[in-house]
């Protein structure tokens, strides 16, 4: 353990509060991450420049995470003081776990004008209560394309987390530890940040212009350019999709070319590729939202609802109408 020490960075004299709102199946890595740099930050400059309180919506102030840890929080939902930070901390089932209480709680210490942010899923409580109108936001990659089609007019961008007029997004995992990390040096400047990155062993601070996900060559395990080209086209055009003609056409190779291409890569035709990321786009919404089975099949670039049954249920051996039966928004 290292051993307990301050050293002197120059910091604003004024103590942050920051309230944590946990919801149930909240995200424990989030909210870890998101706290460790308050504590650090104070037991680097050997005074408490950040206090906490942890508070649920919950009756016996207990909370389950979602890898099923009890989690014990200081107080029901508080009144709060405009100079405070709201962190609202979501996970799995975030839907379910938006209830009409934190939302109108939300709603009215909103018009305080304190700061508010979501960590993980958690963007999604901001947008519901009418809070992100205007302001950049963003939410973990895996829950984007469900977001877009409850909020379609929302400015939602794919980095790793967003700052925009006193609202904080960050969008899972560690992206919470980037976020505090530009708050901190926000408030007492960057020394004090990197001195609490060191702590953390956090070798790589991402800003707010950082991408969420690996680039297309790292997550393929392939470094072929035209190839990560092609593949980004096909992510961007599930709606309506691309032929493979007019892929290899913008692509500047044959058609031949790019079926060769794909198979010496990625064994399988562009055209089974393509496919296998609009099916899996179909899953996410199946399960997080409650479109129909027929507005999936049309945003995922289906025609007919027979042919998406028949698609869906060859890749994941289950019908788009049993899958909805088990839906979650993770």
């Amino acid at each position: 353990m290292p051993q307990q020490t301050s050293i002197n960075v120059s910091v604003n004299e004024k103590t942050q509060h920051f309230i944590f709102i946990l919801l149930n199946s909240f995200s424990l890595i989030a909210f870890a991450s998101a706290i460790e740099p308050l504590r650090l930050a104070n037991r680097m400059t050997g005074r408490q420049v950040y206090k906490w309180t942890v508070c649920t919506s919950e009756l016996n102030n207990q909370v389950v995470c979602s890898n099923g840890t009890l989690v014990n929080a200081n107080t029901l939902l508080p009144e709060v003081s405009k100079d405070d930070t709201v962190i609202i901390c979501g996970g799995t089932n975030i839907k379910e776990s938006t209830s009409n209480i934190i939302l109108s709680w939300l709603r009215r210490e909103a018009r305080k004008g304190i700061e508010i942010g979501g960590l993980c899923t958690a963007t999604y409580v901001i947008a519901k209560a009418g809070l992100l109108d205007g302001r950049k936001c963003t939410i973990h990659w895996e829950n984007r394309e469900a977001f877009l089609e409850e909020f379609p007019n929302l400015d939602l961008v794919n980095r790793v987390f967003t700052i925009d007029k006193k609202r904080l997004c960050a969008a899972g995992g560690t992206a919470a530890t980037d976020l505090m990390l530009s708050l901190i040096s926000n408030d007492h400047g960057p020394d004090l940040s990197n001195l609490v990155a060191d702590q953390l062993i956090y070798s790589s601070i991402r800003t707010d212009r950082d991408e969420q996900r690996l680039s297309i060559p790292t997550r393929i395990g392939v470094r072929n350019q035209k190839l990560a080209n092609v593949i980004e086209k096909m992510e961007t055009n599930l709606e309506e999709p691309i032929s493979p003609s007019a892929l290899a056409l913008q692509a500047g190779m044959s058609t031949r070319q790019l079926e060769r291409l794909f198979r010496r890569y990625l064994s399988r035709s562009p055209k089974k590729y393509y496919m296998e990321l609009r099916l899996q786009k179909a899953r996410s919404l199946l399960l997080q939202t409650n479109m129909s089975v027929i507005n999936v099949a049309l945003a995922c670039g289906f025609a007919s609802p027979s042919h998406f049954s028949k698609c869906y249920r060859s890749h994941f051996l289950i019908t788009p109408y049993r899958e909805r039966g088990s839906k979650v928004f993770q």
